[in-house]
């Protein structure tokens, strides 16, 4: 009787991993072909700033020695 319930609910487990399997799943989404020539070099302010220079707006640090 044991084996006869150990086959049923494997013979189950195998049936539902085959169902599953069959179950439909979304597809990835096609990624669009990027745009040649159009790429924005230059136009973002990143690196724009002189290196070492302090904002106009601001006072020039206190640099005492001593």
């Amino acid at each position: 009787m044991l084996r006869f319930v150990v086959l049923g609910i494997a013979s189950l487990a195998f049936v539902g991993t085959a169902v599953a399997a069959d179950l439909p799943r979304p597809q990835p989404v096609a990624a669009a072909p990027a745009p040649v020539g159009k790429y924005p070099v230059g136009k973002y302010p990143v690196g724009k700033s002189p290196v070492g220079k302090y904002p106009v707006a601001a006072p020039a640090p206190l640099v005492t020695k001593g």
